[in-house]
């Protein structure tokens, strides 16, 4: 398939954040309507993108595979399309998170993380939804629990603590900074 882009934008190689950092950076220096080619490695850029762009009024045009690389097309949304990127206003931290696990607190725990991130390090206990299938597994979580949402950084976590918000679940919490500084005990499936 060839699309005409105005921008290609090379983060084949980075893991999350980073592609959805970088984005985020070269998406400002496009004019309205201009579409940005985001070139990536990364299993689950493709659910962060996708969710940032709803999240600001951007357009996800789709994904195309080329053998390891991922080709995410963006159109920039014009200034009446485009909305303030918006954050999940409850956040808990690391410590928190413990401290209530200690004692024996009835709280879930949703990892958004890709399946093999999970594999290799996970909090006991955590279930696993990938950012990317929770529009067709929320109903997998209970409404009436508290959920405390981890990814690797606290940015796939916070997509997923909006969209469960949007989905009616009331008591949601976006744990930062994330996975990559959790320092309790782990659970591994590999």
């Amino acid at each position: 398939m060839n699309m005409n882009v105005n921008k290609m934008l090379d983060a084949k190689g980075l893991s999350c954040p980073m592609p959805i950092v970088k984005t985020k950076k070269e998406m400002t220096a496009l004019e309205p309507g201009q579409v940005m080619e985001v070139q990536a490695t990364d299993k689950g850029s493709t659910a962060d993108i996708k969710a940032w762009a709803k999240s600001t009024g951007n357009h996800y045009l789709g994904t195309v595979e080329d053998g390891d690389t991922l080709k995410h097309y963006l159109r920039k949304a014009t200034a009446e399309e485009e909305k303030a990127e918006t954050k999940h206003p409850h956040v808990t931290n690391l410590g928190d998170l413990q401290e209530r696990m200690e004692g024996n607190e009835n709280i879930t725990i949703l990892d958004v993380r890709e399946p093999a991130e999970f594999a290799f390090g996970h909090i006991p206990g955590a279930v696993n939804i990938p950012l990317g299938e929770l529009e067709d597994r929320f109903e997998e979580l209970d409404k009436n629990e508290e959920v405390h949402i981890i990814c690797r950084t606290g940015n796939r976590s916070d997509l997923a603590a909006q969209k469960l918000t949007e989905k009616g679940y009331a008591n949601v919490k976006n744990v930062v900074p994330g996975m990559k500084e959790w320092k309790g005990k782990l659970n591994q499936n590999h």
